[in-house]
C-alpha cells in the first residue's frame, strides 16, 4: 500500500523510514528500496526476551516472546495481505511480493502469534481480510493455510489439529 495521507519522517535506516500520520498519529515502516519476493530484507535479533506476550513483541514459543533489533522494525503493522515475513528460525526479513519503494511492510500478526495481547478489529482494507486479529489459536486452519507461518505456530496447528 502506498501511502497518501499527510505525513512526516520520524526516522531514517538503511532500507526503510518510519513514517507518521499527521492525522491519526499512526507510525508505519516504509521501503525506500525495490524488494523481491524471497528477498532477505533484514536480519534481526532479540532486544529482550519475556514469558508473555506485548503489542510490541514477537512469539517464538509458547513462553519466549522478543523485542527486535533493530528497533524499528516494530512499526511494521498488520494486514491481511502482507507483503513480508517473521522468519523467528532464521531470524531474517523475508520478502513475500513484490515491495516498491513508498510501500509500507506488513505482516501477518497471526503468522507469529499464538495469543495475542491485543487482539483488534483488523481495517487493513484487503480482499483477503479476516475480520478480527487475535492469534493463530482462534483461527480455522483453512485460513491459516493461506498464509507463511513461523515454525513455531505450524508446530503449534499440527498439534491443536492431531
Amino acid at each position: 500500500m502506498i501511502v497518501t495521507a499527510p505525513q512526516r519522517v520520524v526516522s531514517q535506516h538503511v532500507f526503510a523510514e518510519v513514517l507518521k500520520d499527521t492525522q491519526t498519529g499512526n507510525q508505519y515502516l516504509h521501503s525506500t528500496k525495490t524488494f523481491q519476493p524471497g528477498d532477505i530484507i533484514s536480519h534481526f535479533s532479540a532486544a529482550g526476551v519475556f514469558d508473555t506476550p506485548s503489542y510490541l513483541t514477537v512469539q517464538t514459543a509458547d513462553d519466549r516472546h522478543i523485542t527486535l533489533v533493530p528497533e524499528f522494525l516494530q512499526y511494521i503493522n498488520h494486514s491481511c495481505s502482507p507483503n513480508m515475513f517473521f522468519d523467528t528460525t532464521g531470524m531474517q526479513l523475508l520478502c513475500l511480493r513484490k515491495i516498491v519503494p513508498g510501500e509500507q511492510f506488513t505482516f501477518f500478526y497471526p503468522g507469529t502469534e499464538w495469543e495475542m495481547a491485543q487482539p483488534f478489529a483488523c481495517r487493513c482494507g484487503t480482499v483477503d481480510c479476516i475480520g478480527h486479529i487475535s492469534g493463530a489459536s482462534q483461527l480455522h486452519i483453512a485460513v491459516m493455510s493461506r498464509y507463511k507461518l513461523t515454525d513455531y505456530i505450524q508446530q503449534k496447528l499440527q498439534r491443536r489439529n492431531c
